[in-house]
Parts: C-alpha cells; structure tokens; sequence
C-alpha cells in the first residue's frame, strides 16, 4: 500500500484557486453546510436512479419476474455493502498519523492502496462506465425519437449501419451531435447544476406516468408472464441490475457531507432498500402489463397520444442535459493525463464523436445495460472495494472476513467475466 502525502494540487481543499472538476465534484453546493439526514438521503437517491429503470421491464421479460426480483434485491444488497467497504476504508486510512491526504475520490483510494496503477485502474473503469452511460443515452435518444415519429422501423435496425445506408436512429445520433458538442464544450459544472435538477424531476415524472399506465392495464387484461427465465439469461440479468444501482463513485462526496456521517450506513441502507422496492415495482409491473410485448426500453410500448410523447420527448431531454454531466469525470480523468489539467476542447470534441459512433453500432438498449454492468460495473461496484479493503484491513480481519472479501472479489470477476461474455451474444446474435 502507499502511505505518502500526496502533492498539495491534487487535494482540492489546499487550492488557493478553484480546481478543475473532478469525479467527486458535487453539481451542487459549496461545501458548506453540511447535509442533514434528509438531505443526504435525496443526495442518494438521485445518484443511483437513473435511465437504467427503463430497461427493467425487459429484463424482467427476459428473466422472468420472481428471478428478477431476486437479483435486482441482491444486487442492490451487496451493492450496499461495498459501498461501505470503500467508506470504512478511507475513515481507516485517514486514521493514520502519517501526514496522509484526505481521500476525496475513488481515484485518490486506489493511489492510496495501490499507488499510480491502483489510481490508473479506477481511472479506466470510470471512463469507461461513465462513456458506457452516455452511449446508452444516445441508443435511447435515436430509438425514442425514432419510435416516435418514424413507427417501427428503428427498432429491429439491427447492425444495417453501412455507409450507403444509415438506419433511421443513426439519423437522429448525428442529429444530436453538434449540439452535444457544444454543451460538452461547457468547461464547469456550475452553469450545468439547474440542468441537474430539471433532469431528475423528468426522471420522477416518467416514472411516474409509466406506473400509472401500467396499473391502468393491468385492470384492464392480463398478459403471460414466466417467473424465471431460466439459468441462462441469470447473467444478463445481473448485468442489468448492477447497471441500475451504479453509483458507488459518489459515495465518497455524498459521506463527506454529511453533518452525521456516524449515521451514514443507515442512510445510505434505507435508501438503497427504496430504491430497490421501487425499482423492483417498476420492473414488474411493466413487465405485467404488457408481458411478452414488453420492449426494450418500457417507454416504447406507452402507444400513441400527447401524454405519450411528451413522457418520451421529455425522457429524451433529460438524457441530452446528463451527457455531459456524466461526461465531466470522463474529462477530468483525461484532461489530467493528455492535457496537463488543464481545459482542453478538442480532446472533448474527440470522446464525443467517439461515443457517438459506438451508439450507431448498438442495437438494443437494454443489451448495452447488461454488457456495460457487467464489464464494467463489477469492477468498480464489487471488485475494487474488497479487494482495497482486503488491503487495508489485511492484518485485522480474521477468517471470516477474509472469505468474505475474497469471496465478493471472486464473485465480482466471475459475473463480469461470464456476464459480459452473455451480453456480447446478446447484442450480437440476430433476433428472430
């Protein structure tokens, strides 16, 4: 492990200037005051709900809704348990009496455990994950908006990406493009901070018309449904849960400020336990009211009408306003490594054309959920806390904790490993 001071420019609280944004820099707020339990409790919620709960009603599809529930529940457990992995971590390092910096970021605890590669290795899972989320929000975009005003046609678009002949959802992805561009051009996250909350209210609001909706169908009819899919979609499954509930890079801010952080676990428990509930409901009952035509993004089956389309449209905003939110750690990461911390646009530009040429390839929505939780997700959600806690607290733990640390650790590679491997078939295998 590496025990050393790091340089004053890396810890944000020693600038005499304000620093670049980081991947722990919160969209809101200027330190001061801390978070009261409430507070901290929205600040939970909001991190870890996101565009993923659209694509659970598919998965619950696929892997029937007694299954799903089952891994959508013990996902967001041992989800739950990481994260305080990586809190009792940092309290254990910022408990030694050596000088040693304040560990501000997920970043800051690999350096802390494992020195420059430990730093390197969260730095590449979070570009990843987060670049992976705003593929899946352009994948969103081109299918909604395609849906919408062209019919059916962009939905079984396949891989018919060619030169000669781009699908319609490839049309709207180049749509967006210079827009996104210029709103990834932004430097800070202050002025994108009102965006925040507009886009978290329509996330809320969606969901909420979809609950309705489907309550309203399921009096009307009942569908066929299965209650287990069977071993073979498990991972993809898993996958798709992992998705949902990732969030654990903003654990570190979230516990920070709080005024209370003695009462952390239990927050961050009871809100993990509803988000789960929630989650859990939303899946089932998409799944209930429309069964075997349920799509791959839930917003898809809602039909024709004004309430429809503006759910859809305002879906499809909400995700353009998150890029570059989601986006800005990605920057941070990079403009650190290729352009000297400092600001640099044509680096920006570049990661967003890229991003926009993987979402042309992506056919399905909720396929590219399951490949990125589990790739990438594990890695960060499962893997990396016990094994830095493994690290630190080698010489305290006994048996049992031991073989718990190296059990999730193990756990963690395998459903990454097997999880992707199913996911890439997924996506690539033709549906009949």
């Amino acid at each position: 492990m590496v025990f050393e001071k790091k340089p004053v420019a890396s810890s944000s609280s020693q600038n005499l200037k304000s620093p670049l944004p980081r991947e722990d820099t919160p969209l809101i707020g200027k330190g001061k005051p801390l978070s009261s339990k409430s507070k901290t409790f929205a600040n939970v919620f909001i991190a870890i709900v996101g565009a993923g709960v659209l694509g659970l009603p598919y998965a619950f599809k696929r892997t029937g809704w007694v299954m799903g529930l089952l891994m959508l529940f013990s996902v967001a457990g041992l989800t739950t348990y990481c994260m305080m992995l990586l809190v009792h971590t940092r309290r254990k390092l910022e408990s030694f009496d050596n000088g040693f910096a304040k560990v501000n970021s997920f970043g800051d605890l690999g350096f802390a455990v494992c020195g420059h590669f430990g730093r390197f290795v969260v730095d590449v899972l979070i570009i990843l994950s987060q670049a992976g989320f705003c593929v899946g929000y352009l994948i969103f975009i081109g299918n909604t908006l395609a849906n919408l005003f062209n019919g059916e046609v962009s939905m079984v678009s396949g891989l018919s990406l060619g030169i000669s002949g781009l699908s319609v959802k490839s049309w709207y992805i180049w749509g967006c493009f210079p827009f996104q561009l210029a709103v990834n051009s932004i430097p800070t996250l202050t002025h994108l901070a009102p965006l925040s909350i507009f886009a978290d209210i329509v996330d809320l609001g969606a969901m909420g018309a979809v609950f309705v909706e489907d309550v309203s169908l399921i009096m009307k009819q009942s569908n066929e449904i299965i209650a287990f899919g069977g071993l073979s979609v498990f991972f993809y499954g898993i996958g798709v849960a992992v998705y949902a509930f990732e969030g654990v890079g903003m654990v570190f801010p979230i516990e920070s400020e709080m005024k209370e952080s003695r009462h952390f676990g239990k927050i961050l428990a009871l809100s993990m336990g509803l988000i789960s509930l929630m989650y859990g409901a939303f899946g089932a009952l998409g799944y209930f009211a429309f069964g075997p035509d349920t799509k791959d993004i839930i917003t898809a089956n809602l039909g024709a009408g004004w309430i429809s389309a503006m759910v859809q449209l305002g879906l499809c905003v909400n995700l353009f306003i998150s890029f570059p939110l989601m986006m800005n750690p990605v920057y941070e990461i990079v403009e650190r490594r290729f352009g000297g911390g400092r600001y640099c646009l044509w680096l920006r530009w570049l990661l967003v054309l890229i991003i926009s040429l993987v979402a042309l390839f992506v056919p399905n929505f909720a396929d590219f959920l399951s490949l990125i939780g589990s790739s990438v997700c594990c890695g960060l959600g499962f893997v990396l806390p016990a094994l830095f806690h493994l690290l630190v607290f080698k010489e305290e733990l006994g048996w049992k904790g031991w073989t718990v640390d190296v059990g999730i650790v193990t756990l963690g590679l395998v459903l990454g490993v097997s999880g992707t491997w199913s996911a890439l078939v997924e996506m690539f295998s033709v549906k009949v």
